[in-house]
């Protein structure tokens, strides 16, 4: 879809009239998309799960509260599973405003030491277990890892590759190719996000699915990010 008519769209509705959408990607992926006002108008946030056998993955929380129940309601819907395990890839709350509520429901919210600190520090939410380093973390038998590419979007923005589904989770470190801008740059550095992309697009060279933080992920949203950087 179109970027202006996209707009068109979600400016015509109030965000409580958006509903909570879970899309398949491919085998046991899925995006979610929520909404949430901003700067006046209902705005969408990906997130994405990973189905497993000892429970789901959860990257990235939902951006509005009333949100955070509902995905956990139409994920036990859909897949008679629990979430298990939820990460958060920067400390911005479109990504940890649901950190506490997940905690508090058993869940094992982690985020690098860097966003818990950062988190800490901006009064967000923050999860109960941190890493240091790139990290490859292991679920019901299914592995990914989270790599940190350096600044960007934010400080401390990590991506999540998914080796076996050809699948890198770029959050608000990748913009859509439906975007025309490079948005919140509120903690950006422009200035390094470039070679950061490079890093990226060195270490995942065999990507299929590139899934942003906010709008569409069709194309190479990684590619498309350096050129607006760059540009």
């Amino acid at each position: 879809m179109k970027p202006l008519l996209l707009f068109f769209l979600l400016t015509t509705l109030p965000a409580s009239a958006q509903k909570l959408t879970i899309t398949h990607l491919t085998g046991d992926y899925y995006v979610y998309t929520g909404y949430k006002t901003y700067e006046g108008a209902p705005f969408p946030s990906n997130g994405l799960y990973l189905v497993t056998k000892a429970g789901v993955v959860l990257i990235d929380t939902p951006w509005d509260s009333s949100d955070f129940q509902p995905l956990l309601d139409s994920i036990q819907k859909r897949h008679n599973k629990k979430v298990v395990f939820c990460l958060a890839t920067h400390f911005h709350d479109d990504r940890t405003a649901g950190l506490d509520y997940y905690r508090s429901k058993g869940i094992a919210t982690w985020s690098s030491a860097q966003t818990k600190q950062w988190c800490k520090k901006e009064g967000q939410p923050q999860a109960a277990h941190t890493f240091q380093r790139d990290t490859t973390f292991t679920v019901g038998g299914r592995s990914f890892r989270v790599f940190y590419p350096g600044k960007g979007h934010a400080p401390d923005n990590v991506v999540v590759w998914f080796e076996d589904a050809q699948i890198l989770y770029g959050g608000c470190f990748v913009k859509s190719t439906e975007s025309d801008g490079l948005g919140n740059l509120s903690h950006a550095d422009v200035k390094a996000w470039p070679a950061s992309v490079r890093k990226t697009m060195k270490a995942f060279p065999n990507r299929r699915y590139v899934i942003p933080g906010h709008f569409g992920w069709e194309g190479d949203g990684l590619g498309y990010t350096l050129k607006l950087l760059v540009n």
